[in-house]
């Protein structure tokens, strides 16, 4: 079994940390283009494993859609954006984008609890409610962010919210997940 969530877990922790710090304090920063890095690296990490996971299906059950293809999104969202800070495009198309994922994660986070999926299902699927609201505020926040440091605020807590979410899961998934897999032999080598 291919199991490297706690991966994807910690890197999407970093990227709303990341994002949040952009909001808060970036956003007005006379260097856009020294953010990119940081975003492109989020996000090629988070699209290439999102994809292998929803191309492959190596998780039992609905894992798979749920952490893959939201993976995907999340990663195309933070490649977007780096491209465009790299480049000193505006962000607000990328953003507009940010919408529809949002949404996608807002149902996914309540049909996590609903069907009580992974072993916490009430902080996963809030994990996922709140990486959705970030997706659906993040173009009103960047609109109203120039004239409305409040607005860059109350967004950027919400990331802090939902990376502090992820990266408590992800270390959580850790510790079982070098537990669970100690004894484990790579098919080849059995």
């Amino acid at each position: 079994m291919i199991d490297y969530l706690t991966l994807l877990l910690v890197n999407m922790a970093a990227g709303f940390l990341l994002l949040g710090a952009y909001l808060y304090r970036g956003l007005d920063d006379a260097d856009q283009r020294r953010w990119a890095p940081a975003f492109i690296i989020t996000g090629l990490v988070a699209f290439l494993f999102g994809l292998h996971l929803t191309v492959t299906w190596p998780l039992t059950g609905v894992y798979n859609i749920v952490f893959g293809e939201m993976s995907v999104f999340f990663g195309a969202l933070f490649l977007g954006a780096g491209l465009a800070l790299a480049l000193n495009w505006s962000l607000c198309i990328v953003a507009l984008y940010a919408l529809l994922p949002g949404l996608a994660a807002i149902v996914v986070g309540a049909r996590i609890i609903d069907l009580s999926l992974t072993s916490a299902p009430i902080i996963s699927g809030l994990g996922f409610i709140l990486s959705g609201l970030a997706g659906l505020f993040a173009a009103p926040a960047l609109a109203l962010g120039q004239r409305f440091r409040l607005a860059r605020w109350v967004v950027a807590l919400a990331l802090a919210a939902a990376a502090l979410i992820w990266l408590y899961t992800g270390l959580n998934a850790y510790w079982a997940h070098l537990a669970r897999f100690s004894d484990w032999t790579p098919l080849p080598m059995r």
